[in-house]
């Protein structure tokens, strides 16, 4: 196995330190949890089509581009909204 340095500021290693205590792992092993469970462009365009595949052969509903763009576009909505939610919580008085 080979190593590799990644440089991030100090606020980001010291997060990522903290959770690999609280997961009562080391930062090596958390970080490979991270890249395991992270997925490529390629991985997430084949589970799309996948997704696909099922839906029109269990439900017979076909997916169309606009639909995916559209469901893509409220997703994203939907993870800015969570991310900032817990910042207007400590703003709050």
């Amino acid at each position: 196995m080979s190593d590799v340095m990644i440089r991030v500021p100090a606020e980001v290693r010291d997060q990522l330190a903290a959770v690999a205590e609280a997961r009562g792992t080391s930062l090596r092993a958390l970080m490979q949890d991270i890249a395991a469970q992270t997925l490529t462009p390629e991985q997430i365009g084949e589970r799309a089509d996948r997704t696909r595949a099922v839906l029109a052969e269990r439900f017979g509903h076909y997916v169309s581009d606009e639909e995916s763009a559209e469901m893509r576009r409220k997703m994203r909505e939907a993870a800015a909204a969570h991310r900032a939610a817990p910042a207007e919580t400590e703003s709050s008085p």
